[in-house]
């Protein structure tokens, strides 16, 4: 399902125009990243839980030559689902 998927879903389900659920979406994402680059977790009950998760600095190897390689230290999103999400997928 692509963005555009989605916010025709979300337009539909809510009685919204494509325009103003494309909003609602977009702002949505917005105040995840937000949440996410301020170092906040952001928790949906039964749905799941984004937080940011820092990786160390480690060693990797390119697998064209055989190099070894640095790769840096970084902060990366997680998502963890909640119980109704694995639920439903069951």
């Amino acid at each position: 399902m692509t963005k555009a998927d989605f916010i025709d879903k979300v337009a539909d389900r809510s009685g919204l125009s494509k325009r103003d659920a494309s909003k609602a979406v977009d702002a949505f994402l917005d105040s995840i990243t937000e949440a996410l680059k301020q170092g906040d977790s952001v928790s949906f009950t039964g749905f799941g839980k984004f937080s940011p998760q820092a990786r160390a600095a480690r060693q990797g190897v390119n697998p064209r030559t055989g190099e070894r390689v640095q790769i840096p230290a970084a902060t990366v999103p997680k998502f963890s689902a909640g119980s109704q999400l694995k639920q439903a997928l069951r």
